[in-house]
């Protein structure tokens, strides 16, 4: 499943779309929406929410976390990145603007690529203690032998195809109407130059770059929280005349058995008997950094089921600060089991607790009934004056179904 399927929903294409289905209808839309081609604003629009659609589902690293996160987990959010627009898109992907006339920025800045996301899973003791962990990653590198010109300086040609565009537009008489067909040149293969054999880098055959794996240290700071970003400038894939984009880790914490974050606080379940919620005694909390907390209930610092209390400054460091959040403690209270002693230990226990409340006098002309109490368990499995219970209000006002019913638990 998928976070987000507006990106998909831009190119008319579902989220299984594969690579060659994502860019077919893109170029077809792309063709369509063109500013060139449409001077309606809303074509203008819709053109660039394609091409941004497409700059992020063409990129399976972009689309793996886009799938997962939404635009949230992308740098950039809401745009398409540094120096990527969507006419430099169509540029990038067309080789020129809809009619042939080439790339309306020109050569006035240089383009950048894109950027490459990954995910990180990381445990909340890394989080807690921080860590310092290695990636390694393949990428394209400008080919050390031909300096990404693909062959020998001054061999490269102008393809006389398609005079350098990389592109071929073909005319198409369709009845009284001419329909321009716009496809990549067959001769240079888009590349808007040809190289002859004998002329091409021996090392990279004249594709301008090489795979190269690339190993990335990855510090993860003390207190760095789910979906937070660790970029790495300029260390994307490179291509010739185009700035590299950049890596950017995406911080993934992982479920943790023990503890609950909340912000800079930690969230724990202790289960104590019901004699140390009464008269006190000692729990123990192994911590994120196996240290061992030894927490004291004092005598008669009664403890209620569900109460939950604080331990100052053992929460999560403050990233970047030196301060930590708190340690929420909620008690579970575990009761003894039925019957679990004597009549004699129960008339002890009733003179060593505080008195039970007094029930209310009955008045002489009501009707009063001995009744069972018994377990919910039980009065089902007898199958007769069985109800179903309902906790939900009924609509005069009244809780459950009719008559009495006293439940044990």
């Amino acid at each position: 499943m998928v976070k987000d399927t507006k990106l998909y929903d831009y190119l008319g294409v579902p989220p299984t779309a594969t690579d060659a289905e994502i860019k077919k209808s893109y170029r077809k839309l792309a063709l369509k929406y063109h500013p060139d081609k449409s001077k309606d604003a809303k074509d203008a629009e819709k053109f660039k929410e394609i091409s941004h659609a497409y700059d992020i589902l063409s990129d399976s690293q972009k689309r793996e976390v886009y799938d997962r996160y939404g635009e949230e987990g992308l740098s950039g959010e809401g745009g398409m990145g540094p120096g990527m627009s969507a006419e430099d898109l169509f540029s990038q992907f067309f080789g020129g603007s809809v009619f042939g006339g080439g790339s309306r920025r020109g050569n006035q800045s240089v383009r950048k690529g894109r950027d490459m996301a990954h995910a990180l899973k990381v445990s909340l003791e890394d989080l807690y203690k921080g860590k310092t962990t290695k990636l390694q990653l393949t990428k394209s590198v400008i080919c050390s032998g031909c300096q990404g010109r693909g062959g020998k300086s001054g061999v490269n040609t102008t393809c006389h195809t398609c005079s350098g565009t990389g592109m071929k537009i073909t005319m198409r008489q369709l009845g009284p109407m001419v329909q321009q067909i716009q496809q990549q040149c067959p001769a240079c293969n888009g590349e808007g130059e040809i190289i002859n054999e004998k002329d091409k880098c021996k090392k990279c055959k004249a594709r301008k770059t090489l795979n190269e794996v690339k190993q990335l240290e990855v510090h993860i700071e003390k207190g760095m929280k789910d979906g937070q970003k660790i970029v790495f400038k300029g260390e994307a894939d490179q291509s010739p005349g185009i700035e590299p984009g950049d890596i950017i880790i995406v911080i993934e914490e992982k479920k943790h058995d023990t503890f609950k974050r909340r912000g800079d606080n930690l969230i724990t379940d202790v289960k104590i008997n019901l004699v140390t919620a009464l008269a006190g005694g000692n729990f123990h909390v192994k911590h994120l950094d196996n240290r061992v907390l030894n927490v004291e209930i004092l005598p008669g610092e009664v403890i209620k089921p569900g109460e939950m209390k604080t331990i100052s400054g053992e929460g999560m460091p403050s990233h970047r600060h030196h301060n930590n959040g708190d340690l929420l403690v909620n008690f579970i209270i575990e009761f003894p089991q039925q019957n679990w002693t004597t009549p004699e230990t129960i008339l002890a226990l009733r003179s060593i607790l505080p008195p039970a409340i007094p029930v209310s006098p009955i008045p002489d002309d009501v009707l009063v009934e001995e009744v069972v109490l018994s377990s919910l368990e039980s009065s089902n499995n007898q199958g007769h004056g069985h109800h179903d219970v309902d906790m939900d209000d009924d609509e005069d006002g009244s809780h459950g179904p009719a008559g009495v019913q006293c439940t044990q638990q």
